[in-house]
């Protein structure tokens, strides 16, 4: 089977390695790109079509939300999955509303980053189990 490929974008490059790193441990899974902004990732995405684009809410030139109803727009097959610090649920309701395919928390990602992965992956909905409580 060939591998989910993820493209991540974070302004954080620490971030990113983070993740990376976590996704390297499963062989499903590649990290085919990265990018440090919504507009990196837009041009990113005209050369590089992955199945999940792993976004951060709160970036610059072009704010995650924002970038994820452009990505939907454009490429409507393309899975996105918010990472973000914010648990406040007006995000999420914004999220959802981008159309996003998931909301998963920074702080839940070392221990549910798999399992949303995997939800959105398999066409379900993901909420951080940290905003449902």
């Amino acid at each position: 089977m060939a591998p989910y490929n993820i493209v991540l974008a974070d302004d954080h490059v620490l971030v990113r390695q983070g993740i990376k790193k976590i996704i390297q441990e499963n062989r499903d899974m590649q990290v085919v790109g990265e990018a440090g902004d919504g507009i990196e990732l837009l041009e990113l995405l005209q050369k590089i079509h992955p199945d999940l684009v792993i976004l951060d809410i709160s970036m610059p030139r072009l704010r995650g939300l924002a970038a994820a109803e452009k990505i939907k727009k454009l490429y409507p097959d393309i899975k996105i999955l918010i990472l973000s610090m914010h648990r406040s649920k007006e995000y999420l309701q914004q999220a959802q509303a981008a159309g996003v395919d998931g909301y998963l928390l920074k702080e839940d990602a070392d221990v549910a980053l798999f399992a949303a992965i995997e939800t959105v992956r398999q066409g379900k909905a993901f909420v951080s189990p940290l905003l449902e409580a």
